[in-house]
């Protein structure tokens, strides 16, 4: 088991990557050996290949990813399934996030962020900006998609401390809580099933039907996923972004109030450069001998893909535009995946980022922090990491 010092601890934007360069071998945390991939096209091309899976990462004989359980290693998520299996998850799911769709939740979307914000305004300063805005925000969202309702919302964040552990809880008591919240997620799917409704669960439901129906552990572990991803990300990103920018970026805070439009190009920038935790790659198994960058990867290779270096591979991000925030991209960005495992919720997520960003510089165009980032203590014990808690003064 193992656990994080927060002392060590320096805002995400501001860790470290190597310069990118050709795959190399290197080990996994436990010691196996694994090729590391970090330019650009090379970490696009392992995520996009279909040689290069998830599935066989859980094979009886792979070496093991995590010390403990948990829910992004379970082989009956979507994440980790190849093939028809993967797709056939995958379609159950597609329609619901396409961009069309998430336009036609910007109105309920922008509600909840302004009565979040009339809340935040009544409060007394210095008033902390985690408690009453960026942690409630993408639970209040993702409880509305899937239709449940605000007595849910403390049980949420307790399983997806559990569901991303870092190894810093134990085996014992992620089971525990990982058998509590697959309970939870099969009866929504048996409630939605015996009266349906207009929320994501219950056409999750009709769209596995259509399919002919799917084992009820990947129907179980798609609906976990979607309660834990739907939030936690949203609520990482938006607190290191909050970070950030009121920090280090603070004369950019009046233009993202009054410019929706910029706003949203620096949703892309933070989405891009400040990575949600501590973790440097995401692994693929190599189906076969594989030539990635010039490098011959074999058969049965562990591959950790470095997104985060890839995102500042100059060779694609020219360093004199990284740090303009509102500069469009030069290439889509790898934070969200790509290829057939690309991040199915990346458009709700930028979609949030933006409108809360927009709407909290908007309304608190002097927004200021009460300390100093150095000073910010951590919310550890998963694989994301945000700030537990940001004073602020307006």
């Amino acid at each position: 088991m193992t656990t994080t010092d927060p002392s060590s601890l320096v805002p995400l934007h501001r860790l470290r990557f190597e310069e990118p360069g050709p795959p190399r071998l290197g080990e996994l945390p436990g010691g196996a050996p694994a090729w590391l991939v970090s330019r650009y096209a090379d970490v696009r091309q392992v995520l996009s290949d279909p040689r290069f899976g998830r599935s066989q990462l859980y094979a009886a004989d792979a070496p093991a990813l995590s010390d403990v359980p948990d829910l992004v290693n379970n082989p009956d998520l979507m994440f980790n399934q190849d093939g028809p299996d993967h797709l056939r998850l995958r379609r159950t799911l597609r329609r619901a996030f396409t961009p069309r769709a998430v336009a036609r939740w910007q109105p309920w979307i922008a509600a909840i962020v302004e009565q979040l914000l009339d809340r935040l305004e009544g409060r007394p300063q210095p008033a902390d900006v985690v408690e009453e805005f960026t942690l409630p925000l993408p639970v209040a969202v993702i409880s509305r998609l899937m239709g449940l309702d605000a007595s849910a919302h403390g049980r949420l964040r307790h399983w997806s401390e559990h569901a991303f552990s870092d190894g810093s809880h134990s085996g014992e008591e992620v089971e525990s809580v990982l058998k509590e919240f697959s309970a939870f997620g099969a009866e929504l799917l048996t409630e939605r099933g015996r009266a349906p409704g207009d929320d994501l669960i219950s056409s999750l439901v009709r769209a596995a039907d259509d399919e002919g129906g799917l084992p009820e552990a990947q129907l179980v572990s798609l609906v976990c996923g979607l309660v834990v991803g739907g939030h936690d990300s949203t609520m990482t990103m938006l607190g290191n972004a909050l970070l950030y920018l009121l920090g280090e970026r603070p004369e950019s805070w009046p233009r993202i109030g009054a410019d929706e439009e910029a706003a949203g190009r620096a949703a892309d920038r933070l989405i891009h450069l400040v990575p949600l935790g501590d973790d440097r790659g995401t692994a693929r198994h190599a189906a076969e001998d594989t030539e990635v960058g010039g490098v011959v990867i074999p058969a049965g290779a562990v591959v950790l893909a470095d997104c985060g270096a890839a995102n500042r591979d100059p060779a694609v991000f020219p360093r004199h535009t990284r740090d303009d925030l509102f500069a469009p991209l030069e290439a889509p960005t790898l934070s969200f995946g790509a290829g057939a495992h690309y991040c199915l919720g990346a458009w709700l997520a930028r979609t949030e980022l933006q409108i809360a960003l927009h709407r909290l510089s908007a309304r608190f165009p002097g927004l200021r922090l009460t300390e100093p980032a150095d000073a910010v203590l951590w919310r550890t014990g998963t694989t994301s990491r945000s700030p537990l808690r940001l004073g602020v003064r307006w």
